[in-house]
């Protein structure tokens, strides 16, 4: 796999393979093929090839820390004078490595693509708790990393209810 087409997979390059068909798809689903196409090339690649159905989560953790490689964000690394501050003043050696959001996107194409091509969920090495453990490891080293802690975002509570049901003029006031 050339390292071009590592970059393609995470940033979602809109290069088409090939002609244009009469039903174009949309984004997702042409980052869906070309990163289930992708990953079916990365498991060819190994020495020996890996077949889909002896695939299982252990295959898919090296395919993320493999494109690593091709990342653009900037992770500092604790012995770094920039470790953990948002904006850091000058450039450093640190690595780049693949945020934490594209690897999670990717990962939720990759899961969808499995089960299309005739996967079942319950055999899905994408939708491992090995996977979900990694991916919320990276979220948190990264945040730590750029000084910005993740804060989950809060699930909308009934107030949104309340509130409508008084703008449609159901509630009554007392």
């Amino acid at each position: 796999m050339s390292s071009e087409r590592g970059k393609d997979i995470v940033e979602g390059s809109s290069r088409s393979p090939g002609g244009d068909s009469p039903a174009t798809p949309s984004r997702y689903e042409s980052q869906k093929r070309r990163d289930w196409n992708a990953f079916i090339q990365y498991l060819k690649n190994q020495r020996p090839p890996v077949p889909l159905s002896q695939c299982n989560y252990t295959q898919v953790l090296e395919f993320l820390r493999y494109l690593d490689q091709f990342g653009k964000t900037k992770v500092h690394i604790q012995g770094c004078m920039f470790y953990g501050q948002p904006e850091p003043p000058a450039p450093c050696t640190c690595p780049l490595r693949q945020a934490w959001g594209s690897l999670d996107a990717l990962i939720g194409r990759l899961r969808a693509a499995y089960e299309e091509n005739g996967g079942t969920p319950e055999t899905n090495p994408f939708a491992s708790g090995a996977i979900r453990v990694y991916l919320r490891e990276v979220r948190d080293s990264q945040a730590k990393a750029r000084g910005i802690p993740y804060k989950k975002k809060k699930k909308a509570t009934n107030q949104t209810k309340g509130s409508e049901e008084s703008s449609s003029g159901a509630a009554s006031f007392s």
